[in-house]
């Protein structure tokens, strides 16, 4: 044992990389026992119970929203035959394309009492003033859920349809044979079966719910992100953001407790024929039709008439929308996120390598300490980031005045170096499963085939495993390009001054009302995202 333990050199750079990743969370973390300011003891009898009570009722109506659509629609494209089924396999992936914060702005504007909705309602049946007729209002926390669920359901349709995918045939067709319908093998076989991953693909809904802060600042919803937000920037008290942090991580780690140990009592097994194709429910025409207009419905909603009112305002704003400011805000966005995922995916390679080469316990957990930080929310990360970046600038510009008098400043807090960093701890996950899942794929005997002609674990990794990963890197970089496109709240409290990014600036004109200018880097945003949302699709269709 004590041997398998040994540190070579592979266990010493998995370590440091964990410890390094994970530095942030623990300063987080630590700051629950520092001493209460005065700040802290206001915002715990004053809103501290309202950010846990609208985080836990936005939690609630998100996790409703996202196991109804998500294993619905999952279950119907995968078991299900009916006309366009085929199209809607991918197309149900599109609004993972979108974060919830564009929805937020174009749904306002669409639907406020100048809006093109209640214009035309009001031209319809003559209405002239708001007395006349009522309409809800969005900008509240049930408007918040909407626009979260409809972004987020495709976490549990992704991770749903690969578990209705891997499900055993035999226990299908058995279901059927003892005279099971549709409906009955879908609640009584195929959901339990899929609990697990309708369980983890929840949590990643949950988790994004809690890192949201676009959304729910602009609805007015007060939740924790936006209370650490105000914290730090707004009143300038870094310890009470750290210890609302504190308090959000936590939140978190209970959130995972709770999910794994619902679903650790049970095991569930599957048969070897789980390769075998299963012949779909062919449904008629109108049960065919009912099932394809419930599948339609979020991809509609969630991405299709956002999109097109984006391209509507583009179009109308076309000559002022392309400008020197708008490439300046895509070269911008495009060097953190190119930057980040180039660092991800290196990173990962040699995370994963190192596990490869030594899988015993100390580099399991090494590992999954590393990859903790995509369970956390961005503010959080950013807070704890910040703290550790400001103390090293401090202890820098100390010494440097006390031996050279010389003021070096902030060199290092309000950086791109610190954002790529918070980027890294935030996503380097979603690089790493990617890569481990490919590199799990390779033989161990081309390992052994290597070191028989001479070569190292070094070179064995760059000249042998790193051609086979190609396109496991590829898919690493990618997805952490998009996810880095797509944040906000780190962003928001890290970027560098005068150093705006595309979602910045969505942020910034939405906020202002502007929607109209925001229109092309938001529509710019979902673009990019598309790609790796198609790549995703192809893949689960040929999982088979």
């Amino acid at each position: 044992m004590f041997k398998r333990l040994a540190f070579n050199g592979w266990t010493i750079l998995v370590m440091a990389i964990a410890l390094v990743i994970a530095m942030p969370i623990f300063f987080v973390f630590s700051s629950i026992f520092t001493k209460s300011t005065a700040i802290w003891k206001h915002l715990a009898a004053t809103v501290l119970q309202d950010y846990i009570l609208n985080s836990l009722m936005l939690m609630l109506l998100v996790g409703i929203g996202v196991c109804l659509i998500g294993v619905g629609t999952a279950w119907l494209v995968t078991m299900c035959r009916f006309w366009g089924s085929r199209w809607l396999e991918w197309l149900l992936l599109l609004p993972l394309a979108a974060p919830a914060y564009l929805l937020a702005y174009d749904y306002t504007k669409m639907l406020d009492y100048f809006g093109p909705v209640q214009t035309w309602l009001r031209g319809l049946f003559g209405w002239t003033s708001v007395n006349d007729y009522w309409f809800p209002e969005i900008r509240s926390l049930w408007g918040a859920a909407v626009m979260l669920l409809l972004v987020l359901y495709p976490y549990v349709y992704l991770l749903a349809r690969v578990a209705f995918l891997e499900q055993s045939v035999c226990t299908l067709e058995a279901s059927r044979s003892l005279g099971c319908n549709p409906w009955r093998s879908f609640f009584t076989i195929a959901i339990p079966l899929a609990r697990p991953s309708i369980a983890a693909g929840l949590a990643l809904a949950l988790m994004e719910t809690l890192n949201d802060l676009g959304t729910v600042e602009y609805f007015g919803v007060n939740t924790f992100t936006t209370g650490i937000y105000r914290t730090w920037l707004g009143m300038g008290e870094r310890a009470a953001a750290a210890q609302l942090a504190a308090f959000l991580m936590i939140f978190i780690l209970l959130l995972i407790v709770l999910e794994r140990r619902s679903r650790s009592a049970a095991q569930y097994y599957e048969s070897s024929n789980s390769l075998r194709r299963l012949t779909p429910y062919q449904l008629n025409f109108w049960r065919g039709a009912l099932a394809g207009f419930c599948c339609l419905l979020p991809v509609i909603f969630g991405f299709i008439i956002p999109a097109i009112y984006l391209v509507h305002l583009t179009l109308k704003n076309i000559d002022s929308a392309f400008n020197d400011k708008f490439w300046d805000l895509a070269q911008h966005s495009f060097i953190l996120a190119i930057m980040t995922a180039i660092a991800a995916m290196l990173i990962s390679l040699l995370m994963a390598y190192g596990q490869r080469l030594e899988p015993n316990w100390f580099m399991k957990t090494a590992v999954r300490i590393a990859a903790m930080g995509y369970a956390i929310p961005g503010s959080v990360i950013a807070v704890g980031v910040l703290i550790p970046v400001a103390g090293l600038d401090n202890i820098i510009d100390g010494w440097m005045r006390s031996t050279f008098n010389i003021s070096t400043g902030l060199l290092l807090s309000g950086t791109i170096a610190s954002l790529i960093f918070a980027y890294l701890v935030r996503f380097l996950a979603v690089a790493f499963g990617s890569v481990e899942s490919s590199l799990n794929k390779i033989s161990p005997s081309l390992d052994d085939a290597s070191r028989s002609l001479g070569y190292g674990s070094t070179s064995t990794l760059w000249k042998i495993h790193t051609p086979l990963l190609s396109g496991g890197l590829l898919t690493s970089a990618m997805l952490v390009f998009v996810d880095v496109m797509k944040e906000l709240p780190a962003t928001l409290v890290i970027r560098p001054f005068n150093f705006d990014t595309l979602g910045i600036r969505v942020y910034q004109y939405a906020s202002d009302e502007r929607l109209a200018e925001a229109a092309l880097p938001a529509l710019a945003i979902v673009l990019v995202g598309i790609i790796p949302v198609i790549l995703l699709s192809w893949r689960i269709t040929h999982s088979r």
